[in-house]
């Protein structure tokens, strides 16, 4: 063993896992070995946190660095431009995924979004590093990902580059996750997954597990937790949707729902289903309490709610769409997010509420177009 290990740091591993399996996010007693026997810290030696607005970073030579890697949170670990651009991430979510692939002895597993290594890490543990595949669009991610878990004794095979265009070679997964977010699924990850296998991925603000069909159509439901990765992004880009200002408005009108309406987390993951990919910032007042809300989408379309009021512009009218998302959200009873579910084919994706025939009537793509219904 080449790194550093401690009972200190066994103990916080091992209460970890009895808080995850108590609040029922592990159920497997072999992911839950993995979390009791995988150092995080060796993943994580350094992470960011905002203080008064600036990112610090903080070290194992700093107070609090052993309970906040062992906690169950997501840290930020690498921050470019001032942008997070990298994170390990929130190990109630991870194992939930994790869980969720239904992973078997001997199984293939890929990876797409290596990050930290960290959730690598895990899976190696699992089905061995010879079954396990990971690839990574930042080169110095993966460059360090590949040498901690080397220094646990590691050795999977680690890719530099865009998986989005698929796995290189003729490699066929049994399992596949994706731990970066994405809009749209990229289609051509399906072929590195074979006939009845499995894929976790997050979709808009939810994890879909879709398995492959013999027609190569890709169905399943959304699992029960939230889903706030970073989105899919290239090599030395911070990913993040360019605010484009607030140009010419359509006009200013009473807001129908207030910022109120937006925190419900079952709502936040319908309307990611509803815009796509957005920027947002809640404006907040000296006390701390939202007074305006602010949405903005990479065609230029955006949105400002300030008090009751708001004015929106662009291609797309935003905050109308919000509007008859929530109407839609509330008619139908708020449902949970693992009633909602997914279909994908090489012609695109779809959403649909309690079985496929159901389609989600959301109301504004990014083309602009209405959803299917």
């Amino acid at each position: 063993m080449s790194y550093s290990d401690t009972e200190v740091t066994k103990a916080l591993r091992a209460a970890l896992a009895q808080q995850l399996a108590d609040e029922g996010h592990l159920r497997s007693p072999e992911w839950r070995s993995a979390v009791e026997e995988t150092p995080r810290h060796v993943f994580v030696p350094i992470f960011y946190r905002q203080v008064r607005g600036q990112w610090e970073s903080a070290t194992a030579d700093d107070a609090g660095y052993f309970d906040a890697v062992y906690g169950n949170s997501a840290l930020t670990t690498q921050v470019t431009d001032g942008a997070a651009t990298s994170s390990s991430s929130m190990p109630s979510l991870m194992v939930q995924m994790l869980e969720g692939l239904d992973v078997e002895d001997g199984d293939k597993v890929g990876e797409v979004a290596t990050g930290s290594g960290f959730n690598g890490a895990l899976i190696s543990h699992r089905v061995g590093d010879k079954n396990f595949w990971t690839m990574e669009v930042d080169s110095e991610l993966t460059r360090l990902a590949e040498a901690r878990l080397g220094e646990i004794g590691y050795s999977p095979t680690v890719v530099a580059g865009d998986a989005r265009d698929g796995f290189p070679g003729d490699q066929t997964f049994d399992r596949l996750i994706v731990t970066c977010g994405f809009d749209l699924f990229p289609y051509a990850l399906a072929g590195s997954v074979r006939q009845g296998g499995v894929i976790v991925c997050p979709l808009r603000w939810g994890n879909a597990r879709l398995v492959v069909g013999r027609d190569g159509k890709l169905e399943g439901n959304f699992l029960a937790g939230g889903s706030y990765f970073m989105k899919a992004r290239e090599e030395g880009s911070t990913g993040a949707v360019p605010y484009p200002g607030e140009p010419e408005s359509i006009g200013e009108r009473s807001a129908v729902i207030g910022i109120s309406d937006l925190e419900a987390d079952g709502f936040g993951f319908v309307q990611s289903l509803a815009l796509g990919e957005v920027g947002e910032v809640t404006e907040l007042d000296d006390k701390g309490e939202p007074i305006g809300y602010r949405t903005w989408s990479r065609d230029g379309s955006w949105a400002h709610v300030l008090g009751d009021r708001v004015r929106q512009g662009g291609p797309r009218h935003l905050w109308d769409a919000m509007e008859k998302a929530h109407a839609w959200f509330t008619e139908h009873g708020s449902p949970a997010r693992e009633r909602f579910g997914a279909t994908i084919t090489p012609g695109g994706q779809r959403f649909w509420l309690d079985e496929p025939g159901q389609a989600v009537p959301l109301v504004s793509r990014p083309t602009g177009q209405e959803w299917m219904k």
